[in-house]
């Protein structure tokens, strides 16, 4: 049973919303993931959003750009927490998003990341469930210390072998 829905508007939003995937992926929580717009198809995603809750579902990641009132329709709708991710747009860089996303009104709340923060969308959603699930705690945990180590790898290597080399190494 899926424990988050991964859902976007557009399948352009596709490349931001697999970074959520994969840490989920990554962790162990299973999840769904599909494309629905709020905007042409308003019948359906209301259908869609008031299942959620019986299906188990614990935590929406909405992605949308421009207008972005996906997440937020969400949230509307689904009585438990959504992350949204404002997408990058041609027009405004994704500020137009991030503003839609993070300016919901009092008592709709939706938690924001960053412009295209997929991969913090997922680790967030982990985060909100393993409050509740020791086991995905300590695989959050692992996470967290793979990135440290990762971190203090590179460190060595530079260290070892100076910028310049490090540099030419990394446009490989």
């Amino acid at each position: 049973m899926a424990r988050v829905s991964i859902v976007m508007g557009s399948d352009s939003d596709m490349p931001v919303m697999a970074q959520a995937a994969d840490v989920l992926g990554k962790l162990g929580v299973d999840f769904e993931m599909t494309i629905i717009s709020a905007h042409r198809e308003p019948d359906i995603f209301f259908n869609y959003a008031k299942s959620l809750e019986e299906k188990g579902v614990k935590v929406v990641i909405a992605g949308a750009g421009k207008a972005a009132h996906l997440p937020g329709m969400c949230a509307a709708i689904f009585p438990m927490p959504v992350i949204g991710i404002p997408m990058k747009t041609s027009d405004l860089g994704g500020l137009d998003s991030l503003y839609s996303i993070v300016q919901m009104p009092s008592g709709i709340p939706v938690a924001t990341v960053a412009i295209n923060g997929g991969t913090n969308a997922g680790i967030l959603a982990a985060k909100i469930l393993a409050a509740s699930d020791p086991e995905l705690l300590e695989r959050l945990k692992a996470y967290t210390e793979s990135l440290k180590n990762d971190v203090a790898a590179k460190a060595e290597k530079l260290d070892a072998i100076g910028y310049k080399e490090y540099l030419a190494q990394m446009k490989k």
